[in-house]
């Protein structure tokens, strides 16, 4: 095919440029628009795209599950790319804590459902893309019924039970899931595909790890530009599944790590004793996955049934005992720099990061009760945790933390009638 050149000549019907030329006659024959032509050229000069690859972009219909960090900037670039039908699946609204990362959503979307927010911004970069929208949480229930309408699923997801879920319906498809995670300052991405002899989520992780052992990023933090490049890769991968061009991680784990800038791959291998993609199944369809990642409750708030898991306080729970004027012992484990976002109550301060080395200044209190908390309730889980090894007898976890008692605050306060 003729490439695109640089220089549009007005009236001539050509373009110029340091490339070959073609003339515009030639789009009848591959079905594109003038618009498309020039919107697309840059990528379809590749030669291993051209025109039938940008059919088989428009063709294409892909599913996003989470447009928060991940599915943000694929959102956008698949957008961009042409892909002709994108569906976003997610049931969150747009919060402020999440601009610092999803940049598919914007500050004037504070409050929107996500899907709505990255609908508007998919259509604002490119009205041509059909843009299906799903406000919902994925769920055996309906899981297969909304996969089957696609040709690619990407996880884009922060939780086990989905990643299992997922991956368990796309082998049951016969669909390739594009797997991406992001941590701290690393990231990983794969191509879970057994229909074409690779592995699913389940052969590389046949058991999901202990409740409360993975922190979220609320819990552990986030580099913000981490789910964009991890993000940016997942991309890459749908693009070539796409077209059928180039080596798709299939087969292959990519981890990267931004804070040394490392890229590592490790090779990963179907398992022959699978329970869902192996020689013989033993699962043949979808199953409770918040039972077998050990969690139960509703819309994904987890009860913790391990025993060695401190007792929970919920912040409903915290605000009767203080309305009851009931005397309790605060012991904020948040860093210094911390503590000017939400000033807290009176109480003893120590740092999370220097409890191993302190926590004997608390002996005086041993008899007594302790509430622990922190800002979103997962340092302050394991520092009850070490406590209560240490011989502490009565010691309790704000669950979610003072940013969930700072909502419960801000919600509890009765609104002026306009």
């Amino acid at each position: 095919m003729l490439a695109v050149c640089d220089q549009w000549i007005p009236g001539t019907g050509t373009h110029t440029g340091t490339s070959r030329c073609w003339d515009w006659s030639e789009w009848d024959t591959m079905k594109l628009t003038k618009e498309q032509y020039i919107r697309y050229s840059r990528q379809m000069i590749l030669p291993e795209l051209q025109g039938a690859g940008q059919e088989k972009i428009f063709q294409a219909k892909v599913l996003l599950v989470g447009l928060g960090g991940l599915g943000s900037p694929q959102a956008l670039y698949l957008a961009a790319a042409g892909v002709g039908t994108l569906g976003l699946l997610d049931g969150d609204r747009v919060d402020l804590t999440n601009l610092q990362r999803q940049v598919v959503h914007s500050t004037d979307d504070l409050g929107s459902p996500k899907v709505i927010s990255a609908r508007r911004r998919i259509h604002a970069i490119n009205p041509e893309v059909e843009v299906r929208t799903h406000d919902e949480r994925l769920t055996s229930e309906n899981a297969i019924a909304i996969l089957s309408d696609y040709d690619i699923i990407v996880d884009c997801t922060d939780n086990f039970p989905a990643r299992y879920l997922m991956s368990d319906a796309c082998v049951l498809l016969e669909k390739p899931l594009v797997h991406g995670a992001i941590y701290r300052f690393e990231g990983q991405a794969t191509v879970f595909h057994p229909a074409r002899e690779g592995p699913c989520y389940r052969c590389l992780f046949p058991v999901p790890p202990a409740p409360g052992m993975v922190p979220s990023c609320a819990e552990s933090g986030v580099l913000g530009v981490l789910p964009g490049v991890v993000g940016s890769i997942q991309a890459t991968e749908v693009t070539k599944l796409i077209l059928g061009a180039g080596r798709p991680l299939i087969g292959r784990l990519l981890f990267c790590d931004l804070l040394s800038t490392q890229f590592q791959e490790l090779t990963i291998r179907r398992d022959p004793n699978c329970p869902v993609c192996g020689e013989e199944p033993s699962i043949r369809g979808l199953i409770d996955y918040e039972e077998f990642c050990g969690l139960r409750g509703h819309e994904g708030e987890a009860a913790l049934e391990r025993p060695d898991l401190p007792h929970g306080l919920r912040v409903m729970e915290l605000d009767q005992r203080m309305r009851a004027e009931e005397p309790t012992l605060f012991l904020d484990v948040r860093e210094e720099w911390e503590r000017s976002i939400y000033p807290f109550m009176d109480g003893i301060h120590i740092p999370y990061s220097r409890l191993h080395q302190e926590w004997k200044d608390l002996m005086p209190y041993k008899d007594r009760e302790i509430v622990v908390c922190c800002l979103f309730g997962w340092r302050s889980r394991e520092a009850a945790r070490l406590l209560t090894g240490k011989g502490f007898r009565n010691v309790l976890n704000l669950e979610g933390g003072l940013e969930e008692w700072a909502l419960y605050q801000e919600e509890s306060i009765p609104k002026k009638s306009t």
